[in-house]
């Protein structure tokens, strides 16, 4: 009985692990955006809706206003149409540019949730 619960209580303590180290750090927009450079390459979480959106062949980049600040968000999945709550993860870049046009500190995205309203 002894030796079920430990094994049982060592189990539930690594699956915990595993979970919290999948989460992304949720952030705002404004502390992003106020210092990239700690952000770089980390993937990070943000929620806000969708204000402008570019899209070509499933790639493309939308804006996302989180009421601290906006941010664009580069991804080849589709982009979500302007309006729409959408949580968004992925990792801070600095002086990206897309076909020519600078986007400065961006979000690149490697998951997305569209919210309801």
């Amino acid at each position: 009985m002894y030796l079920a619960k430990r094994v049982g209580l060592i189990s539930l303590v690594l699956i915990g692990a595993v979970l919290l180290t999948a989460c992304p750090e949720k952030e705002t927009i404004s502390r992003i955006n106020a210092d990239p450079g700690r952000y770089r390459d980390k993937e990070v979480g943000i929620v806000g809706n969708v204000t402008d959106s570019y899209g070509v062949l499933g790639t493309g980049a939308y804006e996302i206003d989180d009421g601290t600040g906006r941010i664009w968000v580069v991804t080849t999945r589709g982009v979500p149409s302007r309006g729409s709550r959408v949580g968004a993860k992925g990792k801070v870049h600095t002086g990206f540019a897309i076909q020519g046009r600078s986007f400065g500190t961006v979000l690149q995205e490697t998951d997305r949730q569209v919210k309801s309203k």
